[in-house]
């Protein structure tokens, strides 16, 4: 099994909602970034927000009510992907459908609700312990539908009415890249016949005043690779995808396919990357290997691309040293910000948008160039024939992901 058939994906950010939304944005060169109003968040920056998540789940999905779930249920509503799953799991069965999530934070913006409603509603005594504190936490909270990392695969599993092998991952921002890499193994293994992949994270407080602490949130829409840049801008986001063992393409089935995937792990630091790119480019060269392609067969790199010092620095030493300095690059975190554990699926679909209507963007809202870096950074979008594509995805700890997609032969 050298490749899976991608035959069907949705995305949903701060762009919009769906395919047609995104590719439009990207068109127009419009992002989704703006200074509102989040919460309690009193931080002077820039969010990626979506739109239209205050209805709570009811019926069935009632107890997994939270604004993550809201987020996943309604990405999984665009593009027909909810009927195209019912019609996977006629053609394979409920229990060989598999459902591989990733995602950073889960449903901690429920946990923050109601930690400060139990705040407000009583005065702790000097006496009490973590058990009684935690006690007094407002009966609505559900800790296991909402917060619970495997609440969010789970809910998708319920959603979409499939029992086969369900499963989360949570390495920070590479984690709904990762999902491929297992979907793989799976389907590889004979676990199931065909696997629905994706990622969901949502804007909490718990993200953005852990990343203020590190002093990495933009006051500006985040630039990434430009020599001005001030950090990152955070935004949420949910995408899907089908993949497929090799098949006969019909007319139903879109021609696109993962070629191949690459892992690797640092070990470095905690939330710095090795500044020799080392192992981007290991992880990168290993998604090469896979499908048995060499570094000239790419024609567009989707970066990571942060916008933080650090990371543009380290993942373009990883790309220069595996591709030299012509293969076209960018980072589309300037259109939808860093959407952390749902960035490897929001930037599959981006990718792939790319390789249908022969599109490479630009870095939006990159102006000037640091100088100190070497890699073909796009400051204008180019219309030309895409193949492959390239998507990067590394997160904390050194949990690197790089995915190669392209046109099913």
């Amino acid at each position: 099994m050298s490749l899976l058939r991608i035959s069907h994906y949705t995305l949903s950010s701060a762009l919009g909602r769906g395919r047609a939304a995104h590719w439009q944005a990207l068109q127009t060169s419009t992002t989704g970034l703006r200074k509102i109003s989040f919460d309690t968040n009193h931080i002077d920056c820039y969010l990626g927000e979506v739109s239209g998540l205050n209805d709570a789940l009811t019926g069935e999905l009632k107890h997994f009510d939270c604004r993550n779930h809201r987020l996943a249920w309604l990405a999984l509503q665009q593009d027909g992907f909810v009927e195209t799953a019912a019609k996977l799991r006629e053609k394979y069965g409920t229990a060989r459908v598999g459902v591989f999530i990733g995602t950073s934070t889960a449903g901690i913006h429920s946990a923050e609700l109601a930690y400060r409603e139990s705040q407000v509603s009583r005065a702790p005594q000097a006496t009490e312990g973590i058990e009684d504190r935690a006690a007094s936490l407002p009966d609505w909270f559900d800790y296991r539908h909402t917060q619970n990392l495997f609440s969010v695969a789970e809910f998708v599993a319920q959603a979409l009415q499939l029992s086969g092998p369900t499963l989360v991952i949570s390495t920070a921002c590479s984690s709904s890249a990762k999902v491929f890499a297992a979907a793989y193994r799976s389907l590889q293994l004979g676990l199931c016949d065909a696997a629905i992949v994706g990622g969901v994270d949502s804007l909490c407080l718990t993200t953005l005043y852990g990343f203020n602490s590190l002093q990495l949130i933009s006051t500006e829409p985040c630039r990434p690779a430009d020599v001005e840049r001030k950090g990152i801008s955070i935004g949420e986001a949910a995408g899907f995808a089908i993949l497929e063992k090799p098949q006969r393409v019909g007319s139903d089935v879109l021609p696109y396919a993962l070629l191949g995937y690459g892992e690797s792990g640092d070990a470095h630091h905690m939330s710095s990357p090795d500044p020799q790119g080392r192992g981007a480019a290991a992880a990168m060269q290993a998604a090469l290997t896979r499908a048995a392609l060499t570094a000239d067969a790419v024609d567009y790199i989707n970066l990571h691309g942060t916008g933080t010092v650090a990371n543009d620095a380290a993942e373009d030493q990883g790309v220069s040293t595996l591709f030299g300095h012509a293969t076209p690059c960018s980072s589309t975190k300037g259109w939808t910000g860093h959407t952390l554990g749902a960035a490897g699926i929001v930037e599959a679909g981006i990718a792939l948008l790319c390789i249908e209507h022969g599109f490479m963007p630009m870095s939006l809202n990159t102006q000037h160039k640091d100088p100190g870096l070497q890699a073909n950074i796009l400051l204008q979008s180019r219309h030309a024939p895409v193949q492959r594509v390239m998507s990067n995805s590394f997160g904390f700890g050194g949990s690197n992901c790089a995915l190669l997609f392209g046109v099913a032969g």
